[in-house]
């Protein structure tokens, strides 16, 4: 588990890339700080497994699904990721809680500033925007946000001078694919709803006018 707070931004040295994955070396210093082999890092959002490392890089596995349906599949050497480390126990969480699992892609569509701030706009499929709500948690290249508005084409995310100096998230363009992974709370109680004697998903939108606190604490959510 991960917090989406990103602690470096790396840059890709290499990759070698086959029919069967990649193997990806990564720069970076912090994340290094107590690396072992098999720990998990999330790079840009997708948590991968440290195979092997030296005093200024590492390198990652990539399988060919995890190429397929994340923005690392773009990646070319001199490119920048966003790197954290697994969450230990005790630590402070800061962000919320993300699995380094990408549900999908989003596209850039729009930059705009806003006094202090940046404003993205990030266009995203309907079944990943069902999960994304006004004032909710979203996970946008491994950088946790909070979100503005959502609508059913896109949603948007105000970057604050900190997470645009500390993270990849100002280089974005428009046109650029981001990698997205939405709020396991939201993703279960969509489950819920649908299982809750409806086997329809057309059926979900129908029930979610049904949800009340007293049922979110009968099921464990609150």
């Amino acid at each position: 588990m991960f917090t989406g707070l990103v602690e470096e931004i790396g840059q890709v040295i290499r990759i070698d890339g086959s029919a069967q994955g990649a193997h990806i070396e990564i720069r970076a210093k912090k994340v290094l700080e107590d690396v072992k082999l098999g720990d998990s890092i999330s790079v840009s959002g997708a948590c991968l497994t440290v195979v092997r490392f030296t005093g200024h890089s590492f390198t990652v596995d990539a399988v060919p699904e995890t190429m397929r349906k994340t923005a690392l599949g773009m990646l070319a050497p001199g490119h920048s990721v966003n790197l954290e480390r697994a969450l230990r126990l005790g630590d402070r969480l800061g962000g919320h809680l993300v699995s380094g699992h990408v549900d999908g892609l989003g596209t850039v569509v729009k930059t705009t500033g806003e006094g202090l701030a940046t404003v993205l706009t990030v266009g995203a499929p309907t079944d990943l925007l069902r999960y994304v709500a006004d004032k909710g948690s979203v996970c946008v290249d491994g950088v946790s946000l909070t979100v503005m508005e959502a609508d059913d084409e896109t949603f948007t995310v105000s970057v604050i001078p900190l997470t645009g100096t500390e993270t990849t998230l100002l280089t974005k363009r428009v046109g650029d694919r981001v990698n997205l992974e939405c709020d396991v709370l939201a993703k279960y109680v969509h489950r819920l709803l649908r299982f809750s004697g409806e086997s329809s998903d057309d059926k979900v939108s129908d029930n979610v006018s049904k949800i009340t606190m007293e049922m979110l604490q009968e099921n464990g959510f609150i």
